[in-house]
């Protein structure tokens, strides 16, 4: 299965600092056939305004993946961490117990993220924060960049309470990268920018793919493409 979920048909919310698309319910926006999928149960599409951002406020029991597309974020949380995590790079937040952070915009120009929950395996651990470089070579195929999987493949990866994994390419126009979905598993992959194909279907930057039972996927860049799969167990 193959369900292309076009950027025009997602959730959206805008107000003076913030532009954001939803593909699952999230806020106001709320799709009963929308609710998530397999274990990731959000991925918001922001847009941040310079010299603002979200201020302080809690998470609980949340695996939360940000993937910076385009300036900078900087966090700050109630364990004493702050950091800048910047264009190409990936920060991890474990909520666990409970933890307050917020994230602010501090350049000069406009901030674009993803931004992606995960439900975790394990409630109730230790809170945390992680950042880690995406490399920004084309032709290396997908980075695992955030995982709770066991994959030997899946060292050094920033480490995640859940059976799930982060990946990201930079891929030139032509390029092609195979990813194998095991059984039981599903993959929601989203073009930062580019045209794809997955498995010979179109998909336009921004752009949602949902995948299930496809367990050989070929991604081709049609144009220069940016590529996030997020790859978790399947079912609630």
């Amino acid at each position: 299965m193959i369900d292309v979920r076009p950027f025009s048909s997602l959730g959206a919310f805008r107000n003076e600092w913030l532009n954001a698309r939803h593909h699952f319910s999230f806020g106001d926006y709320h799709d009963r056939a929308r609710m998530g999928f397999g274990r990731l149960r959000v991925w918001n599409d922001d847009e941040i305004a310079p010299g603002t951002g979200f201020g302080a406020h809690p998470h609980r029991d949340m695996e939360i993946v940000t993937f910076i597309r385009q300036g900078a974020i900087t966090h700050k949380d109630s364990l004493g961490n702050v950091g800048a995590t910047r264009a190409g790079d990936v920060q991890v937040m474990h909520a666990g117990q409970g933890i307050t952070h917020s994230e602010h915009n501090l350049e000069e120009e406009l901030t674009r993220l993803f931004q992606i929950w995960i439900i975790p395996d394990r409630m109730g651990v230790e809170p945390g924060w992680g950042t880690k470089e995406f490399p920004r070579a084309t032709g290396q195929g997908l980075s695992v960049l955030a995982s709770g999987r066991t994959a030997d493949a899946d060292s050094g990866a920033l480490p995640l309470y859940a059976d799930a994994a982060v990946l990201a390419a930079r891929m030139a126009a032509g390029e092609r990268t195979p990813y194998r979905l095991l059984p039981g598993r599903a993959a929601y992959l989203v073009a930062a920018s580019g045209e794809i194909r997955v498995n010979g279907v179109l998909a336009n930057a921004r752009d949602g793919v949902a995948l299930r039972e496809e367990p050989e996927v070929e991604i081709e860049a049609v144009s220069a493409a940016e590529i996030v799969l997020v790859d978790v167990r399947d079912g609630a």
